[in-house]
């Protein structure tokens, strides 16, 4: 009886990895995503022109029509949010505020909802030394304004 229920477990073991693998040779490999909803294609515009507007030298108030009057905005997973526009273009100002290159290069963007994401490189010359970052952004928009904004780096 042992031999029966063991050879009976590895004919359904080889009968399951031979279905998987045609199924992985036959079906598509790649998935598509869901078209983007109207409301989604808004958001996903909003945070490109958001991306866009990052060009030395760089007048921070060029940020303002993006974001809500009470925006969170967390520049990387361990440093303190910012909230509020006059915290967070302050902020950013002392960072940017003499870059005399500047650029936020959007690799690719998703959207699900009020939330968008995105792979970037963002780019800074300043006086002193070269920055370059490769992160993901994720953004929460509520009335076509981004309300929170947090950066994350990808290592």
């Amino acid at each position: 009886m042992r031999d029966h229920a063991r050879q009976q477990r590895r004919r359904d073991f080889l009968t399951t990895a031979a279905a998987g693998t045609v199924a992985a040779v036959v079906l598509p490999t790649r998935l598509q995503a869901a078209e983007l909803t109207g409301t989604e294609r808004a958001n996903v515009k909003l945070v490109d022109d958001f991306c866009a507007v990052w060009a030395a030298p760089m007048d921070m108030t060029r940020l303002l029509p993006y974001l809500a009057d009470d925006c969170v905005y967390r520049p990387t997973e361990t440093a303190p949010a910012q909230t509020g526009t006059d915290a967070i273009v302050e902020s950013l100002g002392q960072f940017v505020g003499e870059a005399t290159f500047c650029e936020f290069e959007v690799v690719e963007t998703f959207a699900k909802g009020s939330i968008v994401v995105n792979e970037r490189w963002d780019r800074f010359e300043l006086p002193t030394r070269k920055v370059e970052w490769h992160g993901v952004g994720v953004f929460y928009i509520v009335d076509g304004k981004i309300a929170e904004w947090s950066d994350f780096t990808i290592v």
